[in-house]
């Protein structure tokens, strides 16, 4: 794969993989502001059954699981360990635009602290010489299949 389209798959894969994480999460809020107040009944489970939102989330984790497991099998795990994270960053956003939570200065600070920190993992894998991450992938093949 040539590396225009390595990164065209990855950024196309993580988009959609935050896609699913951002639903998911905003599908089990909307559900929840539903399910109060909480009780151990059988009616407050068919309650949360009875919410369309709660069939999104889990339709939204088939297709998280599906993206995540194609994306770690060609991505590097570091950076794509990081990267799943920036659901936070997009549930607070849409929470602010869709539930009117407040985008304080503190959120803003460590929404920007998670993006850095996935740049950097992002640019310090980029840096591996190909000769070693090539070694590693074999030496990790070579241990898993004992």
């Amino acid at each position: 794969m040539s590396t225009t389209r390595t990164w065209r798959y990855y950024l196309g894969g993580f988009a959609l993989l935050l896609v699913f994480d951002t639903i998911v999460q905003l599908s089990f809020k909307l559900t929840g502001a539903h399910a109060f107040p909480p009780a151990a009944s059988t009616a407050w489970v068919l309650r949360i059954l009875s919410q369309p939102w709660i069939y999104l989330a889990l339709i939204g984790y088939v297709g998280n699981f599906f993206t995540w497991m194609n994306l770690l099998r060609h991505a590097p795990i570091g950076p794509a360990f990081a990267a799943s994270h920036l659901d936070v960053v997009s549930v607070m956003l849409a929470s602010a635009w869709l539930f009117h939570e407040a985008l304080t200065p503190m959120r803003l600070l460590g929404a920007g602290v998670i993006m850095l920190g996935i740049i950097c993992l992002a640019a310090a894998e980029s840096r591996l010489p190909r000769e070693y991450a090539a070694e590693a992938g074999n030496a990790f093949a070579i241990e898993g299949s004992d």
